[in-house]
């Protein structure tokens, strides 16, 4: 389930990227630049839930640092 919400967090901000960036290819000629503040402030806020629940994934145990395919443990 965790993994499932790091993966929507991470899709959702992708999708704030790209939005941003179409509102700063049709907004450069116009000085409101609100939209692009906007999906600015979203991506921020999913960049930090994104950490936050990566973390709180590592601290519960629910995640593990390292690859798959070590057999270091």
């Amino acid at each position: 389930m965790l993994k499932l919400l790091i993966a929507i967090l991470f899709v959702a901000m992708v999708i704030s990227l790209t939005s941003g960036f179409v509102f700063l290819m049709k907004d450069h000629a116009s000085s409101n630049k609100k939209r692009l503040m906007w999906a600015l402030g979203i991506r921020i806020a999913l960049a930090a839930a994104l950490i936050g629940t990566t973390a709180y994934g590592i601290w519960s145990g629910q995640l593990q640092v390292g690859a798959p395919w070590s057999n270091r443990y």
